[in-house]
């Protein structure tokens, strides 16, 4: 691969290995597990590491093919993150909530859009400062609307090669609808997530921004080397760097000394 993979050390620096307490893990995830530490489930990252290698090489294969991806993520944690990864890699974005029939219902979406181009269009010709003022608030207050609603997919003239969703949970509607189409869905699965309701899942922490950008940002760097883009660098990837660790982070390291492999508690059985 010609971009730089991301590392073990850097996914657990990020944070990706955090995941939930371990009341409320899914047994569907203890594949990914490796142990738990003060009533949480720690991640394992080499499981990690092997699922995003493989949701690389289909990105990779996407963007050679010419073809477009779709970041969803809802969740405050996802919001910049996929936004920004499909603007750096001219993909399309969903990060408000979800549109019923976004895929499954996709030529009455186009119609939304192209009303919103329509608005856009006469604000760009003047038409639009002919109407009422009345009028006029009534348009931009729809434009508002619908820009927040499909700003990010306003470009997207065909169903999506591929689906990149952070919490399949949160965003089970916009699964189901891909899966329904037969569009592969990659999913960040923290450990409250079915990994089975995705074609590929990634075990990794999704509250986190830190983890959250880390993962997207290797995602979409593998889609930009298959498509042979130059992508201006994240400014998101910085956090990962500069952000100081919590103390409680820091005892609840993976790679603390003080905590003995054997510390890892019952090992998830289903």
């Amino acid at each position: 691969m010609a971009y730089k993979e991301v590392t073990r050390d850097e996914l657990s620096a990020a944070g990706v290995q955090y995941g939930h307490q371990t009341k409320r893990w899914n047994p569907k995830m203890a594949p990914f597990i490796y142990g738990s530490k003060s009533k949480n489930h720690v991640i394992d990252l080499e499981k990690t590491l092997i699922q995003l290698r493989q949701a690389e090489k289909l990105l990779q294969s996407i963007g050679a093919k010419g073809e477009k991806v779709l970041f969803v993520g809802t969740r405050r944690s996802a919001k910049l993150a996929v936004k920004e990864a499909a603007l750096r890699s001219g993909n399309f974005y969903v990060n408000q909530r979800w549109l019923g029939g976004t895929l499954t219902n996709f030529k009455t979406i186009v119609k939304r859009i192209k009303a919103l181009w329509e608005i856009e269009e006469s604000e760009k010709n003047g038409k639009l400062a002919l109407r009422t003022k009345k009028e006029q608030i009534l348009i931009l207050k729809e434009k508002a609307n619908l820009e927040k609603s499909l700003g990010g997919i306003k470009q997207m003239r065909k169903l999506p090669a591929a689906l990149v969703v952070v919490d399949p949970k949160s965003d089970e509607i916009a699964v189901k609808e891909a899966i329904k189409l037969n569009i592969p869905v990659i999913g960040l699965c923290d450990t409250n997530v079915d990994p089975d309701i995705v074609t590929l899942p990634i075990p990794a922490n999704d509250d986190l921004q830190e983890s959250v950008s880390i993962m997207i940002n290797a995602l979409v760097d593998a889609f930009a080397d298959g498509a042979n883009l130059k992508m201006a660098p994240s400014v998101l990837k910085t956090v990962v760097v500069k952000r100081e660790r919590t103390e409680g982070e820091n005892n609840f390291n993976i790679n603390n000394r003080n905590w003995n492999r054997s510390e890892k508690s019952e090992k998830p059985t289903n």
